[in-house]
């Protein structure tokens, strides 16, 4: 059953990482006749904050442990939650910058004592990143040169800018990014792997479209332009 177009565009909010590939799904969409979508993409904390405060967006896209708070405490529709891709943390420098080691776990935990500043982004990688120091032992060590991005401020801007050495971000904000190297991955052993879920509003004036173009961003037409920026469908 097709859901009938309404006259009010589809308003979604997401956190950053998954800014670009959404933009490339909703523009794939609308080129095929779809009803029109209002995209907000910021810090995941803020998106959370605000879909909690009851904003009256349709559809909200985060990562799954923040989706899974939001549904539990009844800020999204139970059982509309979909699981959409899946989002590797990566390590990057500046442009130019000398490249150091990652291609192992103990390679990377050197590299991090050696930097002179790093920084990676706040919400379930920079908490699975602080574990990992922790478990490592250098937490105390490298804690007065870890560089925290104030709000809204992308690690790879710092990059750029010369403000870190060393940065841990997902994959699709580092990407593309001028100014900033990727490295690559996370090495074998301490890999960081975010999944990104999507749900609809309990504040949505219009759940049944909201629906629908959950299930298209779920769908096999929208793949390309998430592994394009660096993930999996999940």
């Amino acid at each position: 059953m097709t859901t009938p177009l309404t006259s009010s565009p589809i308003t979604c909010i997401s956190s950053m990482a998954t800014r670009q590939w959404l933009a490339d799904v909703v523009e794939r969409r609308a080129s095929g006749g779809g009803q029109s979508v209002e995209l907000e993409s910021i810090g995941g904390v803020d998106a959370a904050r605000r879909v909690r405060e009851g904003e009256k967006f349709d559809l909200v896209v985060l990562a799954a442990d923040a989706i899974a708070k939001l549904e539990a405490a009844g800020h999204v529709i139970a059982g509309s939650v979909i699981g959409l891709a899946h989002s590797p943390v990566a390590i990057a420098v500046r442009s130019g910058a000398g490249r150091p080691a990652i291609d192992s776990e103990a390679a990377l935990r050197q590299s991090v004592l050696a930097a002179r500043s790093l920084s990676y982004s706040t919400g379930p990688s920079g908490d699975a990143l602080e574990k990992l120091f922790a478990r490592w032992g250098i937490a105390d060590d490298i804690e007065s040169r870890i560089v925290k991005p104030p709000p809204g401020t992308p690690v790879g801007a710092l990059l750029a800018r010369g403000e870190v050495e060393l940065g841990f971000q997902q994959l699709s904000e580092l990407m593309r990014v001028e100014g900033v190297d990727v490295v690559g991955p996370m090495p074998p052993g301490c890999e960081i792997v975010t999944t990104f879920s999507g749900a609809v509003c309990s504040a949505s004036m219009q759940p049944e479209a909201a629906r629908a173009l959950l299930d298209f961003i779920r769908s096999p037409a929208a793949n390309e332009p998430k592994q394009g920026h660096g993930m999996q469908p999940a």
